[in-house]
């Protein structure tokens, strides 16, 4: 499933072509919303929003389209109106006098009043979205103490979206190692020291993985890894889908797990338990 960065680069390159136009097309993949394309053709787009996991699609006249990718879903921008071969269903049509925005195979989608969009059951649950450029280190440290938090392991909140909407597999195992914390541990027994380096490691990798289209390796090692003839696949991430290979940092040997029925991969020498460095 595409994580927040995911999303949010997605919502860029559809805002680069809808936002600011008239949308000419609208089509429905989903028989149910058919009914909404003649409410919402002819309207502007006026913002790509991201919240989480959902993309928010608003327009000038007070109506917004939901869309969740799930775990299949995925959003195509082509200059033109021809649409490429797929596959693949297409569920959502949206075209400019240049563009067409196609979204293919979810089916996790909704027509709102802007205004009432916080009622959806998903948007009315999440916490803050972990792209958000207001979002601070020292607001994450917070929610890491607030007592709907602070009793849960660290793999089980950091795939909450009550706790950070966007967070999710390859983020939670990069993020736990970059902090050098076992999954099991839960915030209520880490130090100050260690939440404020579980705070900053969150922003750092999640903005980090958006500005390098999924990377999370700091990009001295990534570079020094391509430049040893690695592919990109093998110089994305410190210990996620790395079981069995070294630790970048200390050598040891990456572990994997299922936790909550998740993959989920530490080092257990970075990463101990009951205690951290």
């Amino acid at each position: 499933m595409p994580e927040g960065p995911e999303i949010r680069r997605a919502a860029d390159e559809i805002a680069a072509v809808l936002e600011g136009s008239t949308v000419d097309t609208v089509k429905f993949g989903v028989p149910r919303l058919r009914r909404y394309s003649a409410q919402l053709r002819g309207h502007q787009v006026i913002n790509i929003e991201t919240r989480g996991k959902a993309l928010l699609t608003h327009f000038e006249h007070g109506y917004s389209i939901y869309s969740h990718n799930q775990l299949y879903g995925v959003w195509r921008v082509i200059r033109g109106h021809k649409l490429p071969k797929s596959s693949r269903s297409m569920r959502l049509l949206l075209q400019t006098s240049t563009h067409s925005a196609i979204l293919y195979s979810a089916s996790d989608i909704s027509v709102w009043p802007t205004a009432e969009l916080m009622a959806h059951p998903f948007l009315a649950k999440i916490g803050p979205d972990i792209m958000d450029l207001s979002l601070t280190w020292r607001d994450i440290a917070q929610r890491l103490r607030e007592p709907d938090f602070v009793r849960k392991e660290l793999a089980a909140l950091y795939l909450d979206q009550k706790f950070l909407a966007g967070n999710g597999n390859y983020l939670r195992s990069e993020i736990l190692h970059d902090a050098r914390l076992h999954p099991r541990a839960r915030p209520g027994e880490l130090s100050r020291g260690d939440i404020g380096r579980l705070a900053r490691s969150t922003l750092t990798l999640s903005r980090r993985s958006y500005e390098t289209g999924g990377i999370t390796l700091a990009p001295r090692l990534s570079n020094a890894l391509k430049a040893q003839g690695l592919s990109r696949n093998w110089r994305r991430f410190y210990v996620f889908g790395r079981a069995d290979y070294p630790c970048y940092h200390c050598g040891h040997s990456i572990e994997r797990h299922e936790i909550g029925s998740r993959r989920l991969y530490h080092c257990p020498d970075c990463q101990p338990p009951g205690h951290t460095r």
